[in-house]
């Protein structure tokens, strides 16, 4: 009898062990709790397709999207430390990436998360920051049409893995 007593507690350690080490990892990859139900790392499953908007002209690729209680929630991994203040680029980057999984399936997430190598921020999706990307896209569409969208920056290393280099005639 002891035995059985003995084996059910050593069980048990070893449950707990294995729960520790699991919560350890998901706060390791920067995923809130939930179902990775989309991913673009090709970590989880096979690369999903982008995410697409007709009527905006806007297609993307968040790192993870994950359920978080039936609701969908983009997650965008970042391989840097996380700034002071995150960077307007990552916001409107999150934000996009909320307004296509809007889209998509017709619920407004609440927030995403930006996952800097250490630390995960929540940004909520408030209608003042959809607002403000909106307004970003209108201003890119319009210097696009008028022939005036010129390089922002001095980095060679950014014009490098731009998507646009082989057209830009501004490349560095």
């Amino acid at each position: 009898m002891i035995g059985v007593f003995v084996l059910a507690a050593a069980l048990l350690a070893a449950a707990v062990v294995f729960f520790i080490q699991a919560a350890r990892r998901q706060r390791q990859t920067g995923l809130p709790v939930g179902k990775v139900v989309y991913s673009d790392t090709g970590l989880w499953r096979e690369v999903e397709k982008p995410l697409f908007d007709s009527l905006l002209g806007l297609t993307g690729r968040p790192d993870y999207v994950v359920d978080e209680n039936g609701r969908l929630t983009p997650v965008e991994v970042k391989s840097s430390w996380a700034p002071p203040v995150p960077y307007d680029s990552h916001l409107y980057q999150l934000a996009a990436y909320c307004l296509l999984v809007e889209k998509k399936t017709g619920v407004r997430p609440a927030h995403g998360f930006l996952h800097y190598r250490n630390r995960t921020l929540s940004i909520p999706y408030t209608e003042d920051l959809e607002t403000r990307l909106l307004d970003l896209l209108a201003e890119m569409r319009l210097a696009e049409r008028r022939g005036a969208a010129e390089r922002s920056h001095e980095d060679p290393a950014r014009c490098a893995r731009c998507g646009y280099r082989s057209i830009c005639d501004q490349r560095l």
